[in-house]
This record gives structure tokens, C-alpha cells and sequence, in this order.
């Protein structure tokens, strides 16, 4: 039988200490020269050069710009309340740039204009799914009466 001094416990423990002590003591030759070293000169060469830019406003005289057609105007969603000539209400929702044009537009289908309101369009809680049973009724937040 083999006599033993130091018991595998201690050795792992020795084993473990000393792995430790060369990790720390790498961790400290690599921190000191990283952090503790000066910091090296910039060259005065390395400056951001501001690029020349120039616009050409020619292009505004140019046939292919005066042949642009223009955007329409965005059209606002209105709900009406409105009269016929038999003083028969109808309620419903017409689109328009304005209010003046809305009303103008139910005045030529021959309706008298009660009130008008413009809808708020999209929805106040985004986080509501789109497939929520509860049917959804636009918010009306402007309100103009004739």
C-alpha cells in the first residue's frame, strides 16, 4: 500500500488556487497596460474636411418640373346631419378638403345642412386589436353648424 501525502482534496484545492493566482494576475499585466497607459497622440491631419456642396436651382426651370402635377389636397372625413326637401333626416359621412366644401357638396345633392362634424380618423388606444368584436364609431371632434 502506497503511502500518500497530500490527499486528492488538497490537490484539487492547491490545483484550484494556483490557476486562480495566474488568472488574477493576468487580469492585472492586462488592466495596467490598458488602462493605466497614456493615451497616444492624434495627428493633426485626421480633421473632417466640411464637402462643397452645391444646388443646383436650375432644375426648377426646367420642363420636366413644370410638368409635375400637384398632390391633391387631403381629404378630412365629416359626419352630417341633414334635411331634404320632403324634411326627411339623413345621417352619414361624407369626405372633403373642408367644411365649406362639404357643406357645399350636400347643399348641390339638395340637402339642408343641420350639423356638420369633422370624424377623427385612426384609433385612440393602439394596443386594441383589429379584430375586436365591439363595432368602432369615429370620434367627432370638430364641430361647425349652419
Amino acid at each position: 500500500m502506497a503511502v500518500v501525502f497530500i490527499s486528492p482534496k488538497q490537490r484539487q484545492r492547491t490545483f484550484f488556487m494556483i490557476i486562480t493566482a495566474v488568472f488574477v494576475l493576468f487580469l492585472i499585466i492586462v488592466s495596467s497596460g490598458v488602462f493605466l497607459s497614456e493615451p497616444k497622440d492624434v495627428s493633426s491631419n485626421l480633421v473632417f474636411n466640411k464637402p462643397k456642396v452645391n444646388i443646383d436651382m436650375g432644375v426648377f426651370e426646367s420642363d420636366k418640373f413644370k410638368s409635375l402635377e400637384k398632390f391633391n389636397e387631403m381629404e378630412n372625413q365629416y359626419s352630417y346631419r341633414a334635411s331634404d326637401k320632403k324634411n326627411k333626416q339623413e345621417v352619414g359621412f361624407i369626405s372633403a378638403v373642408s367644411a365649406d366644401e362639404a357643406k357645399k357638396e350636400l347643399e348641390s345633392r339638395g340637402l339642408v345642412v343641420i350639423d356638420l362634424r369633422q370624424v377623427e380618423l385612426g384609433r385612440t388606444n393602439p394596443f386594441v386589436p383589429y379584430y375586436e368584436i365591439a363595432p368602432v364609431v369615429p370620434k367627432v371632434t370638430k364641430k361647425t353648424s349652419f
